[in-house]
């Protein structure tokens, strides 16, 4: 084991598992989670202990699609339990997949994946507004008459239909954190807060309730970097850096910025909040809570990244970076 080595969590997304809409299947999923398991297993190889996090946004709505079509036979799926559903499964596939690389590498390395709970604010402002669409889309009248029947709130997702939508809270304390710092800090590789982790609720006597709700994964696994003290942020991407005016004139591709530029490239709108938004915000609070380094790529080039080669390194001010190969 490598008790005394740099830890990292690693963020990577739901959407990494599918390559296209013709490779959405269970088996497809796998073997998009083998090739990001060997980046990762790269990583480790080179002295790394890691925590990873992953989302299930696409997944989240298969499962809500099943259910849908199966209301007539058989309860619909509550989310809580269908997140703690995906934690298993896209676990499994990630600890089948790092298992295969660590024997493959002869690395002396053990993967565990975690149920994870995400306790939220009962009073958080999003209950009040839901605002993030999941499942499948719809015509108004379906939509209108599964909302009227199950209690869903649903919105008009303009052109594309209608489609239920749920709050997204803010993370508040990962349930979990003391197994999973124990765990990575013995050299386990953890696999914790798939989508977010399952967000949950406190009533006045402290037991927990799960909650249908959506966390936004990039923030959970900045709280939970914070809690276990990691060295560094990974957010695993679909690009390998980050751009300002992406994808418009004067785009420009950024090897390195502090939490300032940062946090000023934000307010001025260069990021989309529906995609690198999160990631940015969730480094800044990582950056801020007190961890060393930031870093977004793409998983081919996880290796490259962390030889100082690619990516988009953020960084606190006055703060010195490390040597990333041990």
């Amino acid at each position: 084991m490598t008790a005394n080595n740099k830890l990292a969590v690693v963020a990577v997304g739901g959407n990494s598992l599918i390559r296209d809409k013709n490779h959405e299947s269970i088996p497809d999923q796998s073997r998009e989670a083998a090739i990001t398991a060997h980046h990762i297993a790269e990583m480790i190889a080179t002295g790394w202990n890691v925590v990873m996090t992953h989302g299930t946004g696409p997944q989240v709505g298969f499962i809500l699609r099943r259910s849908e079509l199966a209301l007539e036979e058989v309860p619909p799926v509550p989310m809580d339990y269908a997140d703690a559903d995906l934690q298993g499964g896209i676990g499994y596939m990630f600890l089948k997949a790092l298992y295969n690389e660590f024997r493959m590498r002869r690395i002396d390395r053990k993967a565990v994946a975690i149920i994870t709970q995400t306790l939220v604010d009962r009073n958080d402002p999003a209950f009040a507004d839901p605002s993030k669409p999941i499942g499948s889309h719809m015509d108004e009248q379906t939509a209108r008459r599964l909302a009227s029947r199950q209690g869903w709130v649903v919105k008009e997702d303009t052109g594309r239909g209608w489609r239920r939508v749920v709050p997204s809270p803010l993370p508040k304390t990962i349930v979990e954190l003391a197994a999973i710092n124990a765990l990575a800090r013995s050299g386990f590789v953890v696999i914790a807060c798939g989508g977010g982790g399952i967000p949950v609720v406190e009533d006045e006597e402290g037991n927990l309730t799960g909650v249908e709700a959506v966390i936004d994964k990039d923030l959970a696994s900045s709280l939970l970097a914070r809690g276990i003290g990691a060295d560094l942020l990974m957010v695993s991407t679909g690009v390998e850096k980050v751009a300002i005016n992406f994808n418009r004139p004067g785009q420009q591709w950024l090897d390195r910025m502090t939490v300032a530029e940062a946090k000023r490239h934000f307010a001025d709108n260069q990021f989309d909040k529906g995609s690198m938004g999160p990631k940015i915000q969730a480094v800044i609070e990582f950056l801020e809570g007190g961890g060393r380094m930031g870093l977004i790529t793409n998983p081919p080039n996880i290796g490259r990244a962390l030889a100082g080669k690619t990516g988009t390194f953020i960084v606190r001010e006055g703060v010195p970076s490390f040597t990333f190969h041990n």
